[in-house]
C-alpha cells in the first residue's frame, strides 16, 4: 500500500547510501538512483518537521577493501574514502543536523546494513527511536540487510519502496516477502 508516513519523535528515517558511486554514471550504478531523490527529499523534509531523527547511511571504503575485486571481492572499486563517488548525492537535501553513519570502513571486512559494525541500534535505543522508516539504494543490497538488521534489532521497521531502486528487480518481490516475514511493514 502506498501511505503517507506518520513521523513522530520516536521515529528515525533511514536514507541508505544515496551515494555517487550508486547513481547514474558512479561505479556500481543503479538504474532510476538519480529519480528516487525528490521523493527522499520530501520524506527529509516531513520527518525533520515532526521532529523524527533523519540518518543516512554510507558505504566509506578505504582504498583496496575487501569488497573489490582485485581483492576477491564481489565489486568493482566503489565508494573509496573522500572521493567524488563516496559523496552523498548532490541534490540530496540532508540537513547539518542528519547524522552520517559510515559502513565498510575497515580493510578486511564488509557491511550492507546501516546496523554492521555501527553501533546504530544502540545509539538508536539510547535516543528512544522505536520505529525506522527505511528506504534508499540498493534495494536488494544495503536497503535489504538494513531493512531486515532494524527488525532484528528489535525496530518496528517500514520499507518505502517507491524510494528505493534494485540492482536486479527481479529481486523485489522476494525482498518483500523477506521483508513481510520479518515483521517489516512495506509501503509500496
Amino acid at each position: 500500500m502506498t501511505m503517507k508516513v506518520d513521523y513522530g519523535t520516536h521515529d528515525a528515517l533511514l536514507v541508505v547510501d544515496m551515494q555517487n558511486d550508486f547513481c547514474e554514471g558512479g561505479a556500481l550504478a543503479v538504474q532510476g538512483g538519480s529519480a528516487l531523490v525528490p521523493g527522499i527529499n520530501a520524506e527529509i523534509e516531513a520527518a525533520g518537521k515532526a521532529g523524527a531523527l533523519v540518518i543516512a547511511s554510507r558505504d566509506w571504503h578505504p582504498v583496496d577493501h575487501v569488497s573489490f575485486t582485485h581483492r576477491g571481492g564481489p565489486w568493482p572499486v566503489h565508494c573509496v574514502q573522500d572521493t567524488h563517488g563516496a559523496a552523498f548525492h548532490p541534490d540530496l537535501a540532508l540537513p547539518d543536523d542528519a547524522i552520517r553513519v559510515s559502513k565498510a570502513t575497515a580493510f578486511d571486512a564488509d557491511a550492507y546494513s546501516a546496523f554492521d559494525g555501527t553501533g546504530l541500534g544502540g545509539y538508536l535505543k539510547e535516543k528512544g527511536i522505536e520505529r525506522v522508516i527505511v528506504c534508499g539504494l540498493a534495494l536488494d543490497v544495503c536497503v535489504h540487510a538494513t531493512v531486515l538488521a532494524a527488525r532484528q534489532g528489535g525496530f518496528d521497521t517500514l520499507f518505502l519502496e517507491r524510494l528505493s531502486a534494485a540492482v536486479d528487480p527481479d529481486t523485489v518481490t522476494e525482498c518483500r516477502r523477506e521483508f513481510t516475514d520479518a515483521g517489516a511493514e512495506v509501503s509500496s
